[in-house]
């Protein structure tokens, strides 16, 4: 069985055999179903198959999780040296204003 908190397997038996479903935690409140799969002759084959499932919905997760982690490294990286540039930016606007006003006062004298 899975420790994972995010997902959960739940078999049940219907009609026309055992359905298995993937569930996925919402909220605290909310549980919705990613995926399912009916008809299977024995609880122990939906029970196989959901085992089977979850073990690929985990890993996509972790994937997903890691390629998120690297864009938002590069999106943290590309914002820093952006300020850091609108920072040397205004330091030179305000360098050169200050140089402006250092001859204009000259010139006055």
């Amino acid at each position: 069985m899975s420790k994972n908190k995010k997902f959960a397997i739940r078999v049940t038996e219907k009609r026309a055999g055992w359905t298995a479903e993937i569930t996925r935690q919402v909220t605290s409140r909310k549980t919705v179903v990613s995926k399912r799969e009916a008809g299977f002759e024995t609880e122990e084959l939906a029970q196989a198959w959901a085992e089977n499932e979850l073990l690929g919905f985990v890993k996509n997760q972790a994937e997903r999780n890691e390629r998120k982690g690297q864009q938002r490294v590069e999106r943290q990286e590309r914002q820093e040296l952006e300020s850091a540039k609108r920072k040397a930016a205004a330091l030179r606007a305000r360098a050169e204003a200050a140089l402006e006003a250092d001859e204009e006062a000259d010139e006055e004298e």
